[in-house]
């Protein structure tokens, strides 16, 4: 999957670079991505698993789901051959492709953020990061600040986490708002 996702990739934008590439494709073959598809696909349904999965709902676990579906298409390409697993896993992915390009993915929060301000014609996005706990156990919340509004607020365990993550909210707010 990652030898075809990536080909597509390459294909549709030639003039990225690897270091653009490399995290666009990890968007979308990824563990989460995979399980939406083996959940469309109820490949839950057909695995044999052990009782203790039974018990603890492996059926729906994205590591199995991920699993089950790369299985699949291992078994589609030992099958029909490379260009028939081509085909198919571009149309059970598409709307994962699209979903990662439209997200921003391969481009950390904080970039595809600044991406988003200055096609807009805005300022640089602000930062406002609050800090609680002890030293040891410090948590951080920051807001980003963007043409005058404030965006959901992001937590996380150092200043940069919690930059990433609501740079990533704010990003996600100005891309839907953008839609309408």
């Amino acid at each position: 999957m990652g030898l075809i996702i990536t080909e597509a990739l390459y294909e549709r934008f030639p003039d990225l670079d690897e270091s653009r590439l490399s995290p666009l494709r990890s968007g979308i073959v990824n563990m989460r991505a995979l399980a939406a598809i083996g959940r469309e696909l109820e490949l839950g349904a057909a695995l044999k698993i052990g009782k203790g999965e039974e018990v603890t709902g492996g059926r729906d676990k994205n590591s199995i789901l991920a699993d089950a579906f790369e299985a699949l298409v291992g078994a589609i390409y030992l099958d029909h051959g490379f260009a028939k697993t081509t085909e198919v896993v571009m149309r059970l992915m598409a709307s994962a492709i699209e979903e990662a390009l439209s997200r921003g993915a391969g481009l950390d929060g904080k970039t595809a953020l600044q991406e988003i301000v200055a096609a807009a014609g805005w300022l640089p996005p602000e930062y406002r990061i609050t800090e609680s706990g002890p030293d040891h156990d410090k948590d951080f919340v920051a807001v980003a600040v963007v043409n005058g509004s404030t965006y959901p607020e992001g937590h996380g365990k150092s200043k940069r986490e919690a930059e990433q993550v609501a740079a990533r909210l704010a990003f996600e707010a100005i891309s839907q708002s953008q839609e309408k």
